[in-house]
């Protein structure tokens, strides 16, 4: 029989530690829904009431009025600039939908925060969402309502910033359809979001579309203007030629949205078949499999056992190298490779083991989900003469040339090299995403001050100076705790080392969303050119 069973004992008296993991967790959870709902409320009660005082719909509301009906939405990178001067969410939504059947990726400013003018992060997580539609051949619809630039941070914006518009060009040349959707100033180098995209809706005494508004043209050419004859909707319907559909209002604006994606004659590449079983088991227990104390392993197969089809898994060398499970499974219907930590430690037979099933996906065209819990690749003296350093660039080696699509998912430790192995951010990830009991570091923080305490106890020894031991103690401390915050998942998904925090409850219907994106593109496998494997 290849159905998992579950290792997990969730009730009577032996589930104290399951009950103390799921406590752990939904205290982790509740922080993170706690920054989340300071990017839902985008820039604060005033300016949410003002917007509304105009007439406006929030971004949100555009979203939710463009999908179908009942869909899910699959934000992205929901904190970004989280720990950052700027706006948790980067004053910009992103994620990927569904629209008259269609899966798209969907960005909207949101205008609350300082008017929608991108900061650096905005820019970030844009370049990301393009990165998402060109990988996976997703049209890009964008609802447009920024001021620009945010001009203080014009240094960090302006150079890097002109990839925005490469990337819509891209797509365009891709045959990736990209809709512009105007509900108010899309101005300077922003009207070149409009101006690059294939299909481009206005909404009529709404939408501003010029290089250079009145004041600018006024300093640079002593020309008399104002915002509608310089870039209104009106005028870029029936002079400039720049719209193509004039919109009266937002609701009409998001229905023309709505009626040009139904007109693209999409069709996914390989979409699912037939209908599939779901797991045997609760995925409400997925809360309570990772211990509050990332050193204690856990099992990986009671979160695939809750998150594949029928909790059904062919395991893959089950026998050897133990520490890392693999195995073949399908999820909402496709086919995929699992590659789980189980202890934490990968030794040579567990990368060894890796590379040997990464060329397997690739010969069978199957995706690859990598679920990480692991401190990285052993050291010491047995392990460097047994051929670690080899074996361990033999995992990273197929990882880098596989042409599968990988999905990460980030649930207790992801340590050093251990990270690249197991497909980090650096591996290009078609999608990436963190459990609130996630870390990620180059080692954990007890180790790395350990690390700097021991260097400078040797240095202070060589120079034949006593050593502060109490100096040492305040050192560790800080390091520790400096290690430990930049580690925690927020801090990483503030700066789009992942595509955004996750209930663990959800894994499932992430992992379902993403496969359903990615198969809008061919899934093909790397057959060779995998380099020299180091033997």
């Amino acid at each position: 029989m290849t159905v998992l069973a579950s290792s997990l004992v969730v009730s009577g008296p032996e589930a104290a530690d399951y009950a103390a993991n799921r406590d752990a967790m939904l205290e982790k959870l509740a922080a993170v829904e706690a920054e989340h709902a300071k990017a839902i409320g985008g820039g604060g009660e005033k300016y949410v009431a003002r917007h509304r005082e105009r007439g406006k719909l929030l971004a949100r509301e555009r979203v939710e009025l463009l999908l179908d009906p009942d869909t899910p939405f699959l934000e992205l990178s929901p904190l970004a600039a989280w720990g950052s001067d700027y706006a948790v969410g980067a004053a910009l939504v992103t994620g990927i939908g569904v629209i008259e059947g269609v899966e798209c990726l969907i960005t909207a400013n949101d205008p609350t925060v300082r008017g929608g003018a991108s900061n650096p992060w905005t820019l970030r997580k844009a370049l990301r969402a393009n990165e998402i539609a060109y990988a996976n051949r997703l049209p890009v619809v964008s609802l447009v309502e920024s001021g620009g630039a945010d001009l203080p941070s014009q240094k960090e914006i302006f150079i890097p910033g002109g990839a925005l518009f490469k990337d819509l060009t891209r797509l365009s040349a891709a045959g990736i359809p990209t809709v512009a959707v105007v509900f108010g100033n899309s101005t300077a180098g922003g009207a070149y979001i409009p101006g690059m995209s294939d299909h481009v809706i206005m909404v009529k005494e709404r939408a501003k579309v010029f290089l250079g508004g009145p004041p600018l043209v006024k300093m640079a050419t002593g020309e008399e203007s104002d915002d509608e004859s310089l870039g209104g909707a009106d005028m870029h319907a029936r002079t400039s030629g720049l719209a193509d559909y004039f919109a009266l209002d937002e609701p009409d604006a998001i229905r023309l949205a709505r009626r040009v994606v139904r007109r693209l004659n999409w069709r996914k590449v390989e979409p699912t078949s037939g209908s599939f079983p779901p797991p045997l088991y609760d995925a409400d227990e997925l809360l309570g499999v990772v211990p509050g104390d990332l050193r204690v392993p856990f099992d990986p197969r009671d979160v695939i056992a809750r998150i594949v089809d029928g909790s059904d898994f062919d395991e893959f060398k089950p026998l050897y190298g133990a520490s890392l499970t693999t195995g073949w499974a399908a999820l909402h219907g496709y086919p995929v490779g699992i590659l789980a930590n189980a202890q934490g430690v990968l030794f040579s037979q567990e990368s060894q083991k890796a590379a040997q099933f990464i060329q397997l996906a690739n010969q069978r065209d199957i995706p690859l989900i990598f679920l990480h819990n692991t401190t990285g690749y052993m050291v010491g003296r047995e392990y460097e003469q047994g051929g670690i350093i080899k074996h361990g660039a033999m995992m990273i080696n197929a990882v880098s040339n596989s042409t599968v699509p990988h999905l990460s998912v980030l649930m207790g430790a992801s340590y050093g090299a251990g990270h690249y192995g197991m497909c980090g951010r650096a591996y290009d990830p078609r999608f990436l995403f963190s459990w609130p009991s996630a870390k990620s570091a180059v080692m954990g923080p007890q180790q790395l001050a350990g690390v700097l305490s021991i260097v400078a106890r040797a240095s202070a020894a060589a120079k034949g100076r006593p050593y502060d031991e109490e100096a040492d103690a305040g050192l560790r401390a800080m390091v520790e705790q400096q290690i430990e915050s930049e580690s925690l998942p927020m801090f990483l998904s503030g700066r789009l080392y992942d595509d955004g925090v996750i209930d663990p409850r959800d894994t499932r219907t992430v992992l379902g969303l993403c496969l359903s994106a990615v198969h809008n593109a061919p899934v093909e496998g790397a057959r060779g050119g995998f380099g020299v494997f180091r033997m």
